[in-house]
Protein backbone atom coordinates (compact mmCIF):
# COMPACT_ATOMS: atom_id res chain seq x y z
CA UNK A 1 0.00 0.00 0.00
CA UNK A 2 1.26 3.12 -1.23
CA UNK A 3 1.20 6.58 1.01
CA UNK A 4 0.61 10.16 0.29
CA UNK A 5 3.24 12.39 1.46
CA UNK A 6 3.40 16.66 1.91
CA UNK A 7 5.77 18.27 0.08
CA UNK A 8 6.94 21.65 1.69
CA UNK A 9 9.02 23.35 -1.16
CA UNK A 10 12.51 24.94 -0.58
CA UNK A 11 13.14 28.32 0.30
CA UNK A 12 15.22 31.55 1.31
CA UNK A 13 15.20 33.56 4.48
CA UNK A 14 17.29 36.22 4.58
CA UNK A 15 18.72 36.72 7.77
CA UNK A 16 22.01 38.55 10.08
CA UNK A 17 24.77 36.58 12.42
CA UNK A 18 24.18 38.68 15.05
CA UNK A 19 26.69 37.62 17.01
CA UNK A 20 29.78 35.56 17.07
CA UNK A 21 31.71 33.58 19.78
CA UNK A 22 34.18 31.26 20.32
CA UNK A 23 35.16 28.53 22.84
CA UNK A 24 38.59 28.56 23.56
CA UNK A 25 38.79 28.45 27.09
CA UNK A 26 39.01 26.08 29.87
CA UNK A 27 35.31 25.93 30.87
CA UNK A 28 31.73 25.78 29.00
CA UNK A 29 30.89 29.11 28.28
CA UNK A 30 32.07 30.83 24.52
CA UNK A 31 33.45 34.35 24.45
CA UNK A 32 32.50 36.92 21.92
CA UNK A 33 34.70 38.25 18.47
CA UNK A 34 34.13 40.19 15.64
CA UNK A 35 35.52 38.03 12.97
CA UNK A 36 36.81 34.37 12.85
CA UNK A 37 37.36 31.82 9.89
CA UNK A 38 36.00 28.66 9.30
CA UNK A 39 37.67 26.29 7.98
CA UNK A 40 36.38 22.29 6.96
CA UNK A 41 37.29 21.47 10.87
CA UNK A 42 35.64 24.13 12.46
CA UNK A 43 36.83 27.66 14.02
CA UNK A 44 40.32 28.55 13.04
CA UNK A 45 41.89 31.00 15.95
CA UNK A 46 45.28 32.49 15.77
CA UNK A 47 48.34 31.37 17.59
CA UNK A 48 47.73 27.91 19.15
CA UNK A 49 44.56 28.33 20.98
CA UNK A 50 42.09 25.65 20.10
CA UNK A 51 38.24 26.18 20.03
CA UNK A 52 36.23 23.31 21.70
CA UNK A 53 34.20 22.33 18.90
CA UNK A 54 36.40 22.24 16.40
CA UNK A 55 37.80 18.74 14.42
CA UNK A 56 36.93 16.16 11.72
CA UNK A 57 35.91 13.52 14.49
CA UNK A 58 34.59 13.73 18.25
CA UNK A 59 33.96 11.25 21.04
CA UNK A 60 30.67 9.51 21.17
CA UNK A 61 28.65 10.60 24.00
CA UNK A 62 25.18 10.35 25.39
CA UNK A 63 23.62 12.22 22.47
CA UNK A 64 25.03 8.91 20.39
CA UNK A 65 24.21 5.62 22.71
CA UNK A 66 24.13 3.51 19.57
CA UNK A 67 28.22 3.86 19.76
CA UNK A 68 30.44 2.82 22.89
CA UNK A 69 31.20 6.48 24.85
CA UNK A 70 34.69 8.06 23.43
CA UNK A 71 34.60 6.10 20.24
CA UNK A 72 35.51 8.18 17.24
CA UNK A 73 32.50 9.71 15.03
CA UNK A 74 32.20 12.58 12.58
CA UNK A 75 32.01 15.77 14.24
CA UNK A 76 28.52 17.05 12.78
CA UNK A 77 28.96 19.72 15.95
CA UNK A 78 31.70 22.27 14.81
CA UNK A 79 29.45 24.99 15.49
CA UNK A 80 26.34 25.54 17.73
CA UNK A 81 23.72 28.14 16.71
CA UNK A 82 21.01 30.16 18.90
CA UNK A 83 18.41 32.82 17.97
CA UNK A 84 18.22 35.99 19.81
CA UNK A 85 14.18 35.12 19.86
CA UNK A 86 14.62 31.75 21.11
CA UNK A 87 16.84 33.03 23.73
CA UNK A 88 14.19 35.62 25.00
CA UNK A 89 12.03 33.58 25.27
CA UNK A 90 13.97 30.54 27.15
CA UNK A 91 14.50 33.71 29.38
CA UNK A 92 10.61 34.42 29.82
CA UNK A 93 9.77 30.91 30.75
CA UNK A 94 13.10 30.55 33.30
CA UNK A 95 11.35 33.99 34.20
CA UNK A 96 14.87 35.66 34.44
CA UNK A 97 16.00 39.15 32.56
CA UNK A 98 18.28 37.26 30.09
CA UNK A 99 19.67 34.14 28.77
CA UNK A 100 23.14 35.11 27.37
CA UNK A 101 24.56 32.78 23.87
CA UNK A 102 27.51 32.50 25.46
CA UNK A 103 26.52 31.18 28.93
CA UNK A 104 24.94 28.09 26.14
CA UNK A 105 28.29 27.68 24.69
CA UNK A 106 26.86 29.47 21.39
CA UNK A 107 29.10 30.37 18.77
CA UNK A 108 25.93 32.09 16.41
CA UNK A 109 23.47 34.21 17.16
CA UNK A 110 21.04 34.44 14.47
CA UNK A 111 18.44 37.08 14.19
CA UNK A 112 15.65 37.58 11.35
CA UNK A 113 15.04 33.36 11.35
CA UNK A 114 11.39 32.26 13.02
CA UNK A 115 11.88 28.92 14.95
CA UNK A 116 15.02 28.76 14.19
CA UNK A 117 15.78 25.43 16.01
CA UNK A 118 13.35 23.97 14.01
CA UNK A 119 14.83 24.27 10.82
CA UNK A 120 15.05 20.88 8.57
CA UNK A 121 18.34 18.94 8.82
CA UNK A 122 20.00 20.09 5.88
CA UNK A 123 19.39 23.30 6.13
CA UNK A 124 22.36 26.00 4.74
CA UNK A 125 23.71 28.47 6.20
CA UNK A 126 25.72 31.11 3.47
CA UNK A 127 27.30 33.67 4.76
CA UNK A 128 28.68 36.85 3.24
CA UNK A 129 32.21 36.30 3.91
CA UNK A 130 31.68 32.43 1.49
CA UNK A 131 31.90 30.16 4.80
CA UNK A 132 28.53 27.73 4.37
CA UNK A 133 27.33 25.97 7.24
CA UNK A 134 25.27 22.75 6.77
CA UNK A 135 22.43 21.84 9.68
CA UNK A 136 22.50 18.70 11.20
CA UNK A 137 20.23 18.49 14.17
CA UNK A 138 18.54 20.31 16.72
CA UNK A 139 20.72 21.10 19.78
CA UNK A 140 18.90 19.09 22.79
CA UNK A 141 19.44 20.72 26.04
CA UNK A 142 21.63 19.44 28.86
CA UNK A 143 22.09 20.77 32.30
CA UNK A 144 25.82 22.28 31.51
CA UNK A 145 24.33 25.55 29.49
CA UNK A 146 21.58 25.46 33.09
CA UNK A 147 24.64 25.58 35.48
CA UNK A 148 26.00 28.10 33.46
CA UNK A 149 22.78 30.23 33.97
CA UNK A 150 22.10 29.34 37.32
CA UNK A 151 25.88 30.61 38.26
CA UNK A 152 24.76 34.53 37.03
CA UNK A 153 21.33 33.86 38.97
CA UNK A 154 22.92 32.23 42.28
CA UNK A 155 19.33 33.55 44.41
CA UNK A 156 17.57 31.08 42.11
CA UNK A 157 17.57 27.59 43.21
CA UNK A 158 16.85 24.50 40.33
CA UNK A 159 17.64 26.71 37.05
CA UNK A 160 20.12 24.26 36.11
CA UNK A 161 17.30 21.59 35.32
CA UNK A 162 14.88 24.10 34.85
CA UNK A 163 16.28 25.31 32.00
CA UNK A 164 16.18 21.88 29.73
CA UNK A 165 12.49 21.87 30.08
CA UNK A 166 12.39 25.52 29.59
CA UNK A 167 14.46 25.28 26.17
CA UNK A 168 13.14 22.59 24.74
CA UNK A 169 13.27 22.96 20.86
CA UNK A 170 14.38 26.38 21.28
CA UNK A 171 18.42 25.54 22.05
CA UNK A 172 19.13 26.16 18.72
CA UNK A 173 21.13 23.87 16.53
CA UNK A 174 24.28 22.01 15.68
CA UNK A 175 25.76 22.58 12.01
CA UNK A 176 29.24 21.60 10.32
CA UNK A 177 31.12 23.51 7.94
CA UNK A 178 30.86 22.68 4.66
CA UNK A 179 32.77 25.71 2.74
CA UNK A 180 35.20 27.90 4.37
CA UNK A 181 35.50 31.34 4.67
CA UNK A 182 35.00 34.40 7.18
CA UNK A 183 32.61 34.95 9.21
CA UNK A 184 31.54 38.32 10.67
CA UNK A 185 29.54 39.72 13.79
CA UNK A 186 26.47 41.88 11.35
CA UNK A 187 26.96 39.94 8.23
CA UNK A 188 24.06 39.16 5.75
CA UNK A 189 22.95 35.37 6.02
CA UNK A 190 21.46 33.68 3.51
CA UNK A 191 19.35 30.76 4.82
CA UNK A 192 18.47 27.95 2.55
CA UNK A 193 15.80 25.49 3.47
CA UNK A 194 15.68 22.26 1.33
CA UNK A 195 12.32 20.72 0.10
CA UNK A 196 11.04 18.85 2.75
CA UNK A 197 8.71 15.72 3.49
CA UNK A 198 7.48 12.91 6.03
CA UNK A 199 8.28 9.78 5.55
Amino acid sequence: MSRSFGITPARRIPATLAGLFVADGDGFVTRPVDEAELDLEGFVLPGIAIERHRGHARAADARTPWYRRGEPIRNSRQVSIVSTAELATIARGLDVPAVRPEWLGANMVIDGVENLSMLARGSRLFFAGGAVLAVEELNTPCRNPGRAIAKQYPDRAGLDLAFVKAAARLRGLVAWVERAGTVRAGDAVEVRVPEQWVY
